[in-house]
Order: C-alpha cells, then structure tokens, then sequence
C-alpha cells in the first residue's frame, strides 16, 4: 500500500501549493481591481499625480505574480526529480515534511474520522455517513446512489476524493471522503475514512456542538428511513474489517402479533416485557446488568417460533442477526461476529439442541495452527465461551439487544444455558389452542363466525396438530365451509396417525419391558446354577464345616442380578 500513500502525498502537496498560489493571484487580482476603480473615480487634475503611483504598484504586481509563477514551476521540478531520483522511503519522508513544514502556516485543522475505532464501529463515521447523504455541495461532482428492491428510499453516499461542504452556526465546514478499498477491490483491510476541515478557532464548536448534532440528526434520519435487515455470517471475510463479518438483506417478514395464532395472554405478557425492556436503561445500568433480555422459545416443529421472531422484530423496529454456530471455527470467532453487532438488534440461534454439540473442551489436545488460520484449527466453540458472552464479561458489549434461543428439546439443554440471567423468559410454543385457531380463521377466511368452528373447537384440543397444519388446511379454498370442512376430515387421518402412533409407542415399551424381565430372569438363573455348582463341589470334597453365607456377598450379588437385568 506504500506507492497509493506516496501518490496520495504526491497529490496533497502539489494541491496544497496550487491552492496557495491561487489563493494568492486571487488577492493581487482584487488589489488591482480596486485599483483600477480608484483610478476610475480619480479626477482628471489628479490624473498625473497618480499614474506614477499606478504604474509602480502595477509593476509591483506583476513582479510578485512572477514570483509566484516560478515558484509553482519550481515546485513541479523538484517533485519531479525527488520522484525519479530519491528511493520510496525517503520521497515519502521528504515530502512529508514539505508538507508539514507548510501546514505550520495555515490556518485549517482537519479531523480524521475512521470507519473503526479497534474492532468496533466508529459512531461517528457512521452518523457521519447518514448525515453527508442528505447533503449536496456545489463542489461535489460525484455520488454513489443505491437502492434495494424491497426499498422506498433512496441511499446516496459520497464517491471517494470528493468534497461537500456544510454550513453549521454561520461556519464553513469541509468534509472529504477516503476510500482505500476502490484503489484495490482485494483490499479490504483498507480502512475508509471522513476528513473535517475547518479554521483552527472552531474547534471547541466542532467537538460540543456540531459532532454532537451530526449524531442526533443521524439517528433520527435513521429511524425515518430505516428498512429492517436480517443479517448472516460472511466467513470468506472474517478476519478482514469487523464490519465485513456480517452480510444482510431486507427482511420483509409479514408476521406481526395480530397475526400470530398464539393465546392472547402470551402473546399481552411477550408485548409487555418488551415495553419494559426498552425503556429500563437506566434501571439496568443502576442494578449493575447488561441491557440485554434473553428469551427461549421451545415447543414442537411448525408452532411459530420463527415467526415470533419476526413478529418481535417489526415491533421493535430491530435488525435480526441469524447465527449459526456450525460455521464458527473458535470462542475468538464468535467473539469477533458479536461484537460486530449493532445495537437495538436480535441476536437468533435457531435449534440450539440440535445446531452444536456444546461442550467444554478445554483440556482435549490442540492441533497447531497452518497458514490458513481457519484451515486446520479444530472445531471448538465451547459452551463456556457462548455463556461468557450471554451472561459474562462480553455480555456488556453492546446495548439494548436480545437474544433469542429456540429449540424443540428443551430436556436437551444444559441447564447453565437456560437458566435465569441468560434466558430470561421462557417461552412454551404449545400445539394449536381454541384460541389460535379462531385467529387463523380470522386471518385466513376472514370470518368470525361459522356452525363448523365449534365442532372443531371440541376436536382440535383432542389432536395434537400445529397451527402451521391448520394453516395449511385454511389456505386450500376461500370457501370458509370447504376449508373448514377439510380441516374436519383432516383431524380425522391426524387423530387415526396420533393412535397408531400412540400404540406403536406402546408396543414398543412394552417389548423393552419383556426384554429386560427375560435378562433378569435368565441373570438370575445362572446366578442359581452357579450357586448349586459351589455347593456340588463342597458336598465332593467331603467338607463337614458347615457354611456361613456372607451378607456383604449376597447384598452384592442381589445388586449385581439388578445391574444386569437393567442392561
């Protein structure tokens, strides 16, 4: 990258005398207009006292000019030369000083405003970059305009090396925008960066007054433009830019809570806890916690988990960030991507039973690291490393975000992971309920009422069917009374599956029953076999001392005959 920051110097010293200079024939130029209208307005008695004056202050003029002009070509030469004769590492050292030794005389102070400050994101940058976007200078001559399909507005951001200018309080403010990344599109450890120029006496106004109000006007920008994204793992680029782990796209999930066919009373206390969560900052931070919530929502297959996931997400106006876990190579990695997460978000691991084996493995052997950082490094995010960040010292890395298990084994679950303080609301995703099934009725047919819906009312609490089946029945016709009467014939085969079902499981438990009485049976036969071969035996050998069985022996072979008829 040193020849892109030589050429960048280059430009910034032959821009800076340019602009000197410049700004230097521009002065004489207004002197000798002004002298001109003096002479203009001069009487004609005076007329030859004052050409002399004229004519010396002309020449003075022009000598100056000339001066100018030759330190402009001389410049020019010595760049020239120092390009061709002194080696990189000096032009870049001499030049810099050049520069440094001319800024000693300007009277601009410029602010650097970088995407990242460590591994997280720059709040300013990114306020900076929303706030810019609705600002057009009359120097910009280039802008970057984008929109997504599922989008009503517009994106406009700066092109890179071009300038806008913003008026604050009756001050000038520059801004110019660096993209390393367009020199090189494989460059993407560049990091991209804002420059703030203004007179050196504003910097007070700078930093209490108009930072602090491109932040406010941002996040009101923001808001008013806001599409909701729902975010994944980008694992070609995770040790690139903290902002490039994550990929996302515009979630235009339909699911709202009028719409989910859960009971109302769950769905009033999921409605009000959110409401107390987002406004209890200061309580949080007063009781000494994160400000975060964990829910845990379990059930079976097909009862709305995912869509009370989107539904929470529309209410709360949050972006989704879908984790999956198999993907991650390491604690750092998941580190990494979490603290890559934007505030007021949810954070989703769907099917956690299932998704990783979580484990502690902490004292199984290390394989070494090749090249390729992810290339040979065992598999090891550990549930140690995934409660640090739930419940640990990570978990104070971020603001107002949620966290949201879901699973269709909760037994499953190490009890560490679930318990209060990490999933803080346990969620139970039942089978359809009389009530949900009025509200896809509702939503389906859109009808309230029907001589059908109390017969099947009275069926739907006897099958097990979830609400994603009774949908499926719902959407085959518009006619309520084909729909309803299809979902009766369906109950019918669900109910007859549900007691094949039900006497398979008890054929099954019963033949394991018979089983494991047959090997305590047969265990306690060679038990007695062997029993009377010992007593055989002492009969042979004449032994006239009678025998004293041995409790200790007996109790362990009682326990013994139970040890294996359990096997």
């Amino acid at each position: 990258s040193r020849p892109h920051q030589l050429n960048s110097h280059y430009f910034s010293l032959e821009h800076f005398l340019y602009i000197e200079i410049a700004t230097f024939e521009i002065n004489i130029l207004n002197r000798l207009h002004i002298i001109n209208q003096n002479q203009t307005f001069s009487s004609h008695s005076r007329m030859a006292s004052s050409s002399s004056s004229a004519e010396t202050k002309l020449a003075t003029a022009k000598t100056i000019l000339s001066t100018a002009a030759s330190l402009a070509a001389t410049a020019m030469v010595v760049r020239s030369i120092a390009q061709d004769l002194l080696p990189h590492e000096i032009q870049y050292y001499f030049f810099s000083g050049i520069r440094n030794f001319f800024s000693r005389f300007s009277s601009q102070l410029t602010m650097v405003i970088e995407e990242f400050d460590g591994l997280v994101n720059n709040q300013i940058y990114e306020a900076a970059e929303i706030y810019l976007g609705g600002k057009v200078s009359p120097w910009t001559r280039r802008l970057k305009v984008s929109k997504a399909e599922k989008e009503n507005n517009f994106t406009i951001t700066m092109e890179s090396n071009q300038e806008i200018v913003d008026n604050f309080s009756g001050v000038k403010f520059t801004w110019n925008f660096h993209n390393p990344r367009d020199l090189n599109s494989t460059l993407r450890s560049e990091v991209r960066s804002f420059e703030l120029s203004f007179h050196k006496k504003q910097r007070d106004l700078v930093l209490n007054s108009y930072l602090p109000h491109i932040v406010k006007e941002s996040k009101s920008m923001k808001q008013e433009k806001k599409t909701l994204k729902i975010f994944t793992l980008q694992s070609d680029h995770m040790y690139y830019n903290p902002g490039d782990t994550w990929t996302s796209t515009n979630l235009d999930h339909p699911a709202t809570f009028d719409t989910l066919a859960l009971d109302s009373e769950i769905k009033n206390f999921i409605l009000q806890d959110l409401q107390r969560f987002t406004r209890r900052k200061d309580y949080y931070r007063k009781v000494g916690k994160a400000w975060k919530r964990g829910y845990l929502l379990y059930g079976p297959p097909g009862t709305g988990k995912s869509s009370l996931i989107a539904a929470m997400a529309n209410y709360m106006n949050f972006d989704i960030y879908d984790l999956e876990l198999t993907a991650l190579m390491s604690n750092s990695e998941l580190r990494r991507l979490l603290i890559a997460m934007a505030n007021r978000s949810i954070l989703v691991v769907e099917d956690i039973d299932c998704t990783i084996e979580l484990q502690d493995r902490m004292a199984e052997g290390r394989l070494n690291r090749a090249s390729d950082p992810r290339g040979s490094q065992e598999k090891q995010v550990t549930l140690s490393g995934l409660l640090n960040f739930i419940d640990g010292l990570w978990s104070s890395c971020g603001d107002e975000r949620i966290i949201v298990f879901t699973t269709n084994h909760k037994n499953k679950l190490d009890p560490a992971l679930v318990r209060p303080g990490r999933m803080d609301v346990h969620v139970h995703m039942s089978y359809c309920t009389p009530c949900g099934f009025r509200l896809l009725v509702s939503n389906y047919l859109g009808i309230k009422e029907h001589i059908l819906l109390s017969e099947i009312e009275e069926q739907i609490e006897a099958v097990q069917v979830t609400p994603a089946e009774v949908a499926e029945q719902l959407i085959k016709s518009d006619e309520p009374g084909v729909a309803l009467q299809g979902l009766i014939e369906f109950f019918k085969v669900k109910k007859k599956e549900n007691e094949e079902a039900a006497e398979a499981k008890r054929k099954q438990e019963l033949e394991a029953k018979e089983k494991e009485s047959r090997v305590s049976q047969e265990a306690k036969s060679e038990m007695k076999g062997r029993k009377a071969d010992n007593d055989e035996d002492i009969n042979k050998k004449g032994t006239q001392v009678p025998i004293l069985r041995n409790q200790v022996y007996e109790a362990a072979e009682s326990n013994l005959c139970t040890k294996i008829s359990s096997i």
